[in-house]
């Protein structure tokens, strides 16, 4: 396979977790992270990275709104809900300071 393929492939993965975790609002990023280590979030500040990496300039915010579709505030009204004690202590267990 070419590196010309190959990136195209790897954006349209890309694209397509994108689209499914837009559809998966039920999917808590909590959730994510204890089970995936990653979440929306993450893959948004990748994103960002990514283009900072590339000289384009792109805020945290800027990279969230992108990944998510809307800005996160948005998102987060819409679908957000607060975390639970199970799935706090699951995270600090995941996720030691």
């Amino acid at each position: 396979m070419d590196h010309q393929t190959q990136i195209e492939l790897e954006a349209a993965a890309f694209r397509r977790l994108q689209a499914h975790l837009k559809e998966r609002t039920d999917v808590q990023n909590i959730d994510m992270m204890n089970l995936a280590g990653f979440c929306r979030n993450c893959l948004s500040r990748w994103y960002q990275e990514a283009a900072n990496e590339q000289g384009i300039e792109m805020t945290k915010e800027e990279g969230r709104a992108h990944f998510y579709g809307m800005p996160f505030s948005q998102w987060k009204a819409q679908h957000q809900s607060d975390a639970n004690s199970d799935q706090m202590a699951a995270f600090e267990k995941s996720h030691p300071k």
